[in-house]
């Protein structure tokens, strides 16, 4: 999205459609949200993950996935979003670790962060293991208690997707990861040497 009024505008719809969508028995939850902030990416990516909005629909289990894509809601929702944006990607995924429920019944700082292979061989349980790797790092740094990893369930540009939140605003997330030494000699460290990209992105409740 290009104009603040049209990501409005936008906005309004897609949470006009995730509340259809909420009304079916096999959708938990569906959730759009707007970006605060995208950092921009180093490397060559073909698909970097520069998602201004962003909307996650949680289902009873990935056996109902099919059924709820066709529902005339979410075809209407992916409709508004490639209507107005020139970027558009759709994950149908699994939860693949849970540190515990990310609360979306009211406002926080959320993360999207998408991981993609820098050399196309890493593949997603690989990526599990270093996500794994690094979890306890933000447990201890950053406060965090939540987190929902995401694996794809079929060809898809990243090969995992991590979703948390913080009760905290920007400056106070930046200062406790950034300040941090080992953010760079650990974090970032592991990220390079297992030929993994990160490229996070902050949200707020639309």
């Amino acid at each position: 999205m290009r104009r603040e009024s049209g990501r409005t505008a936008l906005l309004a719809r897609l949470i006009g459609l995730a509340d259809e969508l909420r009304k079916r028995p096999e959708v938990r939850q569906a959730t759009v949200f707007r970006a605060v902030l995208i950092p921009p990416v180093g490397g060559r990516l073909t698909r970097p993950a520069r998602f201004d909005v962003a909307v996650l629909v949680q289902t009873v289990s990935s056996d109902t996935l099919a059924s709820v894509r066709s529902d005339p809601a979410f075809t209407a929702l992916d409709g508004a979003l490639r209507g107005a944006s020139s970027n558009v990607h759709v994950m149908a995924a699994r939860c693949a670790r849970l540190l515990a429920p990310v609360d979306h019944t009211r406002d926080g700082l959320f993360l999207f962060n998408y991981f993609a292979s820098a050399d196309g061989r890493l593949d997603t349980e690989a990526a599990i293991n270093v996500w794994e790797h690094l979890a306890a790092w933000y447990i201890a740094q950053t406060g965090l208690t939540n987190s929902a990893l995401l694996a794809p369930t079929g060809p898809c540009d990243y090969v995992l997707v991590n979703h948390a939140r913080w009760d905290t605003g920007l400056p106070t997330l930046a200062a406790r990861q950034f300040s941090k030494r080992t953010f760079h000699t650990y974090v970032r460290a592991n990220l390079r040497d297992n030929h993994l990209i990160a490229m996070p992105a902050l949200y707020r409740l639309a």
